[in-house]
């Protein structure tokens, strides 16, 4: 059956990103206030770091397993649909938590929805617009979830500015949570023949470009260790949550603001060109956390920056994968999101021992990597997206 390509922004991404947007409110809640209710528990920096990485890695089997099924069944709806229900769902069970290691059990339980949904998600976004579009289309999608975080990391500032202790607010941002499957019931979706494909976990069958792609995000994955560590840098420093929650916030107003020029300037200059300003502007964002002196202004600066980086980079990685997966899109993005996954736990991990050596250790490492992942963007010139 043909398929309906559009070169613009369709209703389908707007339902999508809307999605996104309520997942992203409740979601930016738990996200602002966790590193300082992990610090409240008694949590120290290698625990941080262990439940950022396994939050992330312990859903990346289930990303490739449901990219694969959305390929083999031709439905994308379903999946991402079960993967936001799940997520709001399981939000309830960190507000439970009185101990570091429940979070550590409930946390990466939570984020498994994000490891159902994700691929099927952005297969369903690559496969109804045009390549030469996808920039914008991933762009756009990743500014209504930002303006999403935007807001969640406002109100945490406001909720935790109020004295509503942590679990009350991580309750809330689980209520918020399901306005995000509201817009998804009205999400188009044509059902299709069943295909006969074998599930895949590893990169035989993939093409020379998207495993060297692969290899370069991968690296830059092991740099781009948990948010949490700058979250704990400054609440070190001023040991104040209204102000550690008030930068995040700042980080998130950049991180929306360029998402989707970000995405649009891809489709112009190119996927590849855009990310090595990214990593090379997280490198610096990195060395000013190395570096930088104690004042709030500089901070903010820095926080800042971390914002853009993140904005040139999540949204335009997404779509270069999209571009350079050739078939069996949903298996090929799971593979993807399942790599960087993995890497989260050594990342974290790392940046937690570091840690113990020095905070800018941690920042001085995530800086080396990062610059020597744009490098290999740099000169590896056949990568031509």
């Amino acid at each position: 059956m043909k398929k309906s390509i559009s070169y613009g922004i369709t209703l389908n991404i707007i339902l999508l990103g809307l999605a996104s947007f309520f997942m992203d409110i409740g979601g930016e809640i738990i996200t602002a206030v966790l590193p300082l209710f992990l610090t409240s528990l008694g949590a120290g920096s290698i625990i941080i770091g262990l439940i950022g990485g396994f939050s992330d890695a312990g859903t990346s089997i289930f990303k490739i397993i449901s990219g694969y099924w959305s390929d083999k069944t031709e439905r994308r709806k379903p999946f991402v649909i079960f993967g936001y229900a799940f997520s709001s769902f399981s939000r309830f069970f960190i507000a439970l938590a009185t101990t570091w290691p429940l979070v550590m059990i409930f946390r990466p339980l939570e984020r498994l929805g994000k490891g159902i949904r994700e691929p099927p998600r952005d297969a369903l976004m690559a496969e109804t617009t045009k390549r030469k579009v996808h920039g914008k289309v991933f762009g756009f999608h990743q500014t209504l979830d930002n303006a999403g975080a935007v807001i969640g990391s406002f109100l945490a500032l406001i909720l935790i500015g109020a004295a509503i202790n942590f679990n009350k607010a991580i309750f809330i941002a689980a209520l918020i949570s399901f306005f995000a499957l509201i817009p998804l019931f009205f999400v188009k979706e044509k059902a299709r023949k069943l295909k006969k494909i074998t599930l895949r976990i590893g990169l035989k069958g993939l093409s020379k470009k998207f495993k060297i792609f692969l290899l370069i995000i991968s690296l830059f994955a092991i740099a781009n260790f948990s948010y949490m560590f700058f979250m704990l840098k400054a609440q070190t420093i001023f040991n104040s949550y209204t102000i550690t929650l008030l930068l995040f916030f700042i980080h998130n107003i950049f991180y929306v603001t360029f998402a989707f020029p970000g995405g649009m300037l891809s489709d112009k200059i190119g996927r590849k060109k855009v990310l090595i300003l990214g990593y090379s502007l997280f490198a610096l964002t990195c060395l000013g956390f190395a570096f930088m002196s104690s004042t709030v202004y500089q901070f903010a600066i820095i926080f800042s920056t971390y914002g853009i980086s993140k904005a040139l980079v999540e949204s335009n990685q997404r779509a270069m994968a999209a571009d350079l997966a050739s078939k069996e899109l949903g298996t090929a993005l799971g593979t993807f999101h399942m790599l960087v996954g993995l890497i989260a736990l050594p990342a974290g991990l790392i940046a937690g021992l570091l840690w113990k050596i020095s905070p800018s250790a941690t920042f001085i490492f995530g800086a080396a990597v990062s610059i020597i992942a744009a490098l290999l963007f740099v000169f590896y010139k056949k990568l031509k997206v």
